[in-house]
């Protein structure tokens, strides 16, 4: 009977394996027997090298040693004695197959773009039976990844495949990632690693110093990026247009005022792309004019609107005011409502940056309307001589008619007689001038009309022509009385006395029957000027001016 039988087996490929079987006191001929089929008669083994018989022959040990085991192996495996018609029990030899080495897709080091998620396969071949494979990272089991194996031709050994997903918030570059293959094989495992490398655009940060600065001087914009891969390239730009002159990581400038509102740009380029970043520079510099305002010439009653804009840092302060009088408005807009006519004239918009600098500019309102006289009311000439009265019209628009009248004669232009009309435009208005020749004692007791006319309407000034070095005096029953105290008119129904202010629209009328006294200082608004004026049969009879 047997002594030692072959039992059930579980190896490492590779290993040594002895499957035992003793038959004491047994002399014939003993067989292996391979599932089935026999390996050889005897000890011999010859057609299996790795096969051997080994034991003494005359104690009846005949065991069967298989020399590094191979998956061929797996096999169920019986001793026979054949003379003696013995077969030992059948013995299974499972042989285990360890992975070859663990496989990560894209290693050693996968790289990524941020922001994109990773996804790491690895493969565990050739096991038996199939391995099981593990994630680690710092120390610790990731979980979730997805397992698969697929069974090989020879129908024992498996391949496995694990993937593992990692949200992009859940990695870092420079990351080591282990991937475990084991099985009953190499319960140890076996392991490989993967470095995480993560690509991304330039991060780029534009500096500028030094800030505040002041218009004229030097400043420095520094360019500093972080990029995986490096960076390759720096380009600038200032409001859009590219500075051809620097292509490194710095740039240095005198400024000027378009710093301000010209940004400055840095584009850091690598091979994933480009990265633009710009900053515009706090340059302090005086007023300039943003929105020009434009003369104006508008219609008597109507509105005008100046508008006035500036740009200047800091902050700056706009005043508007007319030439000659106080602060209108501190907006860009200027409103005069209902204009006048005293409204015409030069405006001035004003701007100052504290500490920095200021700048104005000068607009006129023309304003349409009546025509507007202003000459002397009496005028000199000498007996004999060639005499001139001239009349001065400011009118806007400039005046269709002008016309001297006096007595039954009304002459606009050219000759008729001793008299001459001649109108001279200049740039503050025009001049009509009447001219008469031979100068006779009737002309200094005349009036002399002048009117002129536009579209909107008329003015008439009435002008005497005084004998150089001659005085006027009393007419009829009507004289002028002369006190140290004032001026005084005796009596009289026919007698109408009016007092002319200068800049006052309408004259005063006084009554005839009545003393009026003008003391010395009198004034009328701002002015002290006062032209007192006497008609007689609604003719000039006496103009006095004090």
């Amino acid at each position: 009977m047997f002594s030692q039988q072959p039992q059930d087996l579980v190896v490492v490929a590779g290993q040594l394996v002895t499957l035992p079987c003793s038959i004491p006191g047994y002399n014939g001929v003993v067989l292996w027997i391979k599932n089935g089929l026999a390996l050889g008669v005897g000890r011999d083994l010859s057609g299996y090298p790795r096969y051997t018989v080994t034991g003494n022959h005359g104690s009846g040990e005949h065991h069967l040693q298989i020399q590094h085991v191979e998956l061929t192996d797996d096999a169920v495996f019986e001793c026979q004695a054949v003379q003696a018609a013995m077969r030992s029990r059948p013995a299974r030899l499972t042989v285990l197959v360890p992975p070859e080495d663990p496989v990560i897709s894209g290693g050693p080091v996968v790289s990524l773009r941020a922001g994109d998620p990773l996804n790491l396969t690895c493969h565990a071949d050739n096991a038996k039976p199939a391995a099981s494979i593990i994630w680690i990272r710092n120390g610790e089991v990731l979980n979730g990844a997805m397992y698969s194996k697929t069974l090989l031709r020879d129908g024992k050994r498996e391949s496995t495949v694990s993937t593992l997903y990692l949200s992009p918030s859940n990695i870092e570059t420079g990351q080591q990632i282990i991937c475990k293959a084991s099985n009953k094989a190499v319960p140890n495992g076996k392991e490989t690693s993967v470095t995480i490398d993560i690509q991304h655009l330039p991060l780029v940060n534009l500096s500028v110093e030094p800030q505040p600065v002041l218009e004229g001087n030097l400043v420095k914009f520094h360019c500093s990026a972080k990029a995986n891969p490096p960076v390759t390239h720096y380009r600038w730009a200032k409001g859009g247009s590219i500075i051809k002159e620097v292509s490194g990581d710095t740039y240095e400038v005198i400024v000027d005022h378009s710093f301000f509102t010209e940004p400055v740009s840095c584009e850091v380029t690598n091979p994933l792309g480009s990265t633009n970043i710009s900053r515009n520079v706090d340059v302090y510099f005086g007023p300039r004019m943003a929105a020009e305002p434009q003369s104006l010439q508008v219609d008597l009653g109507s509105d005008a609107v100046f508008n006035c804009a500036w740009t200047g840092n800091p902050s700056l302060t706009i005043v508007w005011m007319k030439r000659g009088s106080g602060v209108l408005s501190n907006e860009n807009l200027l409103t005069l409502k209902s204009v006048r006519q005293e409204d015409a004239g030069k405006y001035v918009c004003r701007a100052v940056v504290p500490r920095v600098g200021a700048g104005e500019k000068e607009v006129s309102l023309t304003v349409n309307g009546p025509p507007t006289i202003s000459s002397t009311q009496t005028q000199q000439a000498l007996h004999g001589e060639k005499g001139q009265i001239k009349c001065f019209i400011r009118s806007t628009p400039p005046p269709d008619r002008i016309a001297w009248s006096w007595k039954e004669t009304v002459l606009e232009s050219g000759t008729s007689g001793r008299y001459t009309v001649e109108t001279v435009n200049t740039e503050e208005g025009v001049i009509s001038t009447l001219t008469m020749s031979n100068i006779v004692p009737a002309d200094f007791q005349t009036i002399y009309n002048c009117t002129a006319w536009n579209s909107f309407g008329s003015d008439t000034e009435i002008i005497r022509l005084k004998e150089q070095g001659g005085s006027q005096g009393s007419t009829g029953s009507t004289f002028l009385l002369f006190k140290s105290r004032g001026w005084g008119f005796l009596e009289s129904n026919q007698v109408a006395f009016y007092v002319h202010c200068c800049r006052c629209p309408n004259p005063v009328a006084l009554g005839c029957l009545r003393l009026f006294k003008i003391r010395q200082g009198h004034k009328c608004g701002l002015e002290t000027r006062v032209l007192i004026k006497v008609y007689f049969n609604e003719e000039l009879f006496y103009w006095k001016s004090i």
